[in-house]
């Protein structure tokens, strides 16, 4: 389900954000942005694969490691394997009917 959530991103440069089972958009017109809403769909099944709660502990967990060597707040939110792979595969709108399970994997090892 979508949802236009203005006020929780108001202040943000975040256009998007999927919290299970929502994908929360920053405008309306947000909704028409075919590669953010597949980035957010690829990360709505990252979610069901660590049964949600899981893909929020290893997130913050890999978000962290990365800013402790990154030293920069951007670098290490890009360096984290489910961003990784949401941001190579946001422009083939066909992935998720291809992507094989724990896809994310091969983003931690690369």
């Amino acid at each position: 389900m979508i949802v236009i959530w203005q006020r929780l991103l108001k202040n943000t440069k975040i256009s998007g954000i999927t919290l299970f089972p929502f994908i929360i958009l920053k405008k309306p017109e947000f909704k028409h942005d075919r590669l953010l809403i597949n980035h957010e769909k690829i990360h709505l099944r990252q979610q069901l694969e660590l049964l949600v709660v899981f893909f929020y502990l290893w997130y913050v967990v890999e978000y962290y490691y990365w800013y402790s060597k990154l030293k920069n707040h951007y670098l290490a939110y890009k360096s984290i394997s489910f961003e990784r792979e949401a941001y190579a595969m946001e422009d083939d709108l066909n992935y998720l009917e291809t992507r094989k399970f724990w896809s994310f994997w091969k983003y931690i090892l690369d």
